[in-house]
């Protein structure tokens, strides 16, 4: 995560930021997340139903996708100085675009899209964050991730 001063943050809007590392999806990180969420729907945890289907293999939870975002941010976002916390402050707009099958490895690109004061030592960012898919044109998701930083 790259930190600069908050005066600073306002140059970054609109520059792509270094994409985080990749993280492989496998049917083990799948099969936990179903039963997290209690979402077992053939296509994520039946292994030979799902090879019947156009995918061919079982595939990731969209939402399994759109939760590895806050560890993605940690990686290849950018925050000012002396944050104190920062708080998922929600998402404006996401997109499923391709679904990620079973062993993809995924990462993210972010880009900073606003930065604004919600209050005297909080920043508000709005982030766009893709998520690649290794080996595929389209990416798995785009999406608008709102963070609000409080500062020391």
């Amino acid at each position: 995560m790259l930190t600069v001063s908050k005066e600073e943050l306002q140059e970054y809007v609109d520059q792509p930021l270094e994409p985080s590392a990749w993280v492989r999806i496998d049917q083990k990180m799948i099969n936990t997340f179903a039963d997290a969420t209690m979402d077992h729907q053939f296509i994520h945890v039946d292994e030979e139903k799902a090879a019947q289907t156009p995918f061919g293999s079982t595939i990731a939870h969209g939402y399994l996708t759109m939760s590895l975002i806050s560890h993605f941010l940690g990686e290849c976002s950018i925050r000012p100085e002396n944050v104190v916390m920062t708080l998922n402050y929600g998402s404006d707009k996401i997109r499923y675009l391709q679904p990620v099958k079973v062993n993809s490895e995924i990462r993210a690109q972010a880009m900073l899209m606003s930065v604004g004061e919600k209050a005297p030592g909080q920043i508000l960012t709005k982030t766009r964050v893709t998520i690649e898919i290794k080996g595929e044109e389209k990416p798995a998701l785009v999406a608008e991730i709102l963070s609000l930083f409080i500062l020391q």
